[in-house]
């Protein structure tokens, strides 16, 4: 079979004493601080109903949001009898486990918050910030082929990859398909549908449109990924992903709904 040799690269980037910088927290930081610029770009244009300096306060509140959110939602929904008899292991979130579910719940929290201190309209501030995620998602999944985690299941593919903790056969680069389609893809998407005028001024669509986008995505790429080992596959060849992603898709429906109808 053909197969691509892994990029052996160093999960640290920097290394002095005991201060590490590893690619997945410039990852994480890279998506924040861009995703920041593009949403204050956003709120900069006409008749947008957010101020670039409410974009700017909630950066800080978006950093601890997903970080938080991601690493709860991780625990829960993936490996809470682990982490339950190891407490102390919660918190190592330099190891690796994340989720993207577990982080949006957490940003949809802090935004609700955020939203009534600062007096600002909630679907129409959570549109700018759906607008702006799939940047992050992109530099989140480069970061997990670079940890080489995540990958997917075996192939015969020619793009097929040997990964160094995969086995010996090659397989699906799963994270390149999501940095594609949750990031780049989904990201041109809002865009467009932000362009337009009668959408952008029904708060509420560009957010409904990125959780079905999202959640579409997702589930196509959990058809070619390798379910967490301590999961597998569940009813009928499913995963955990897919499952969590058709309430978003429920979620995305019925806010689209509710922005027509309000409008």
């Amino acid at each position: 079979m053909l197969a691509i040799a892994f990029p052996m690269i160093d999960p640290v980037l920097v290394e002095i004493g005991p201060i590490a910088i590893r690619w997945y927290a410039l990852a994480y930081i890279t998506g924040l601080v861009l995703g920041w610029r593009y949403m204050i770009w956003l709120a900069q244009q006409p008749g947008s109903q957010v101020k670039p300096e409410h974009a700017d306060d909630f950066l800080t509140w978006a950093t601890f949001a997903v970080i938080l959110g991601g690493r709860l939602g991780y625990v829960l929904f993936y490996k809470p009898e682990y982490y339950f008899a190891n407490p102390s292991e919660i918190v190592k979130t330099w190891q690796g486990g994340m989720s993207f579910h577990g982080g949006l719940i957490g940003v949809m929290i802090a935004t609700v918050w955020f939203t009534r201190l600062r007096k600002i309209p909630f679907l129409a501030f959570m549109d700018l910030a759906a607008a702006v995620t799939p940047i992050g998602l992109f530099f989140g999944r480069i970061a997990n082929f670079i940890n080489s985690e995540l990958w997917g299941r075996t192939t015969d593919v020619a793009w097929g990859i040997v990964f160094p903790n995969g086995g010996p056969d090659p397989r699906h680069p799963s994270q390149i398909y999501e940095a594609l389609l949750e990031g780049l893809v989904l990201l041109i998407i809002l865009h467009l549908v932000w362009r337009r005028e009668s959408w952008r001024s029904k708060p509420g669509v560009i957010t409904g449109v990125f959780m079905i986008g999202y959640a579409l995505s997702r589930m196509i790429v959990e058809m070619f990924r390798q379910p967490d080992a301590h999961l597998g596959y569940l009813i009928g060849g499913t995963t955990m992903g897919q499952w969590l992603s058709v309430p978003m898709i429920l979620v995305g429906i019925a806010v689209i709904v509710y922005a027509h109808k309000r409008a």
